[in-house]
Protein backbone atom coordinates (compact mmCIF):
# COMPACT_ATOMS: atom_id res chain seq x y z
CA UNK A 1 0.00 0.00 0.00
CA UNK A 2 1.42 3.59 -0.53
CA UNK A 3 1.45 6.33 1.47
CA UNK A 4 -1.43 7.77 -0.61
CA UNK A 5 -3.30 4.66 0.06
CA UNK A 6 -2.31 4.40 3.40
CA UNK A 7 -3.59 8.05 3.91
CA UNK A 8 -6.27 7.61 2.11
CA UNK A 9 -7.83 4.51 4.16
CA UNK A 10 -7.04 6.99 7.66
CA UNK A 11 -9.28 10.08 6.31
CA UNK A 12 -11.49 6.98 5.41
CA UNK A 13 -11.52 6.04 9.12
CA UNK A 14 -11.86 9.64 10.42
CA UNK A 15 -14.43 10.27 8.37
CA UNK A 16 -16.53 7.35 9.77
CA UNK A 17 -15.48 8.38 13.11
CA UNK A 18 -16.52 12.18 12.96
CA UNK A 19 -20.15 12.60 13.13
CA UNK A 20 -19.97 10.95 16.54
CA UNK A 21 -17.28 13.72 17.44
CA UNK A 22 -19.11 16.44 15.71
CA UNK A 23 -22.53 15.48 17.74
CA UNK A 24 -20.40 16.95 20.61
CA UNK A 25 -19.18 19.69 19.21
CA UNK A 26 -15.76 18.39 18.35
CA UNK A 27 -13.82 17.07 15.55
CA UNK A 28 -10.17 15.37 14.58
CA UNK A 29 -7.77 15.26 11.82
CA UNK A 30 -4.94 13.81 10.84
CA UNK A 31 -1.21 15.02 11.78
CA UNK A 32 0.79 12.88 10.37
CA UNK A 33 1.67 8.74 9.80
CA UNK A 34 4.84 8.51 10.42
CA UNK A 35 7.01 5.25 9.34
CA UNK A 36 3.68 3.58 7.36
CA UNK A 37 2.84 2.74 11.18
CA UNK A 38 2.21 5.30 13.43
CA UNK A 39 -0.60 7.69 13.03
CA UNK A 40 -1.12 11.25 15.09
CA UNK A 41 -4.02 12.86 15.21
CA UNK A 42 -5.26 15.79 16.89
CA UNK A 43 -8.99 16.18 18.66
CA UNK A 44 -10.39 19.53 17.99
CA UNK A 45 -13.46 22.02 19.34
CA UNK A 46 -15.14 20.09 22.50
CA UNK A 47 -12.86 17.37 22.02
CA UNK A 48 -9.73 19.35 22.80
CA UNK A 49 -10.27 19.24 26.60
CA UNK A 50 -12.68 16.72 27.23
CA UNK A 51 -11.04 14.05 29.86
CA UNK A 52 -12.54 10.96 28.05
CA UNK A 53 -10.94 11.57 24.72
CA UNK A 54 -7.86 9.58 25.60
CA UNK A 55 -10.42 6.55 25.63
CA UNK A 56 -12.31 7.54 22.92
CA UNK A 57 -9.36 7.60 21.24
CA UNK A 58 -7.82 3.76 22.11
CA UNK A 59 -11.92 2.39 22.23
CA UNK A 60 -12.86 4.33 19.07
CA UNK A 61 -10.40 6.16 16.82
CA UNK A 62 -7.34 3.40 16.84
CA UNK A 63 -9.91 0.36 16.39
CA UNK A 64 -11.53 2.32 13.55
CA UNK A 65 -8.40 3.23 11.57
CA UNK A 66 -6.69 -0.39 12.22
CA UNK A 67 -10.09 -1.69 10.67
CA UNK A 68 -9.33 0.69 7.40
CA UNK A 69 -5.06 0.35 7.27
CA UNK A 70 -4.54 -2.74 9.63
CA UNK A 71 -0.69 -1.95 9.89
CA UNK A 72 -1.41 0.76 11.39
CA UNK A 73 0.50 -0.08 14.63
CA UNK A 74 -0.09 3.00 17.10
CA UNK A 75 -2.30 6.10 17.50
CA UNK A 76 -1.21 9.07 19.14
CA UNK A 77 -3.60 12.28 19.95
CA UNK A 78 -1.41 15.63 19.84
CA UNK A 79 -2.20 18.64 21.52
Amino acid sequence: MTHEELTLNIEKALEEIRPFLNSDGGDISLVSIDDSKHVKVRFEGACTGCSVNQMTLKAGVETTIKKYAPQIETVENIA
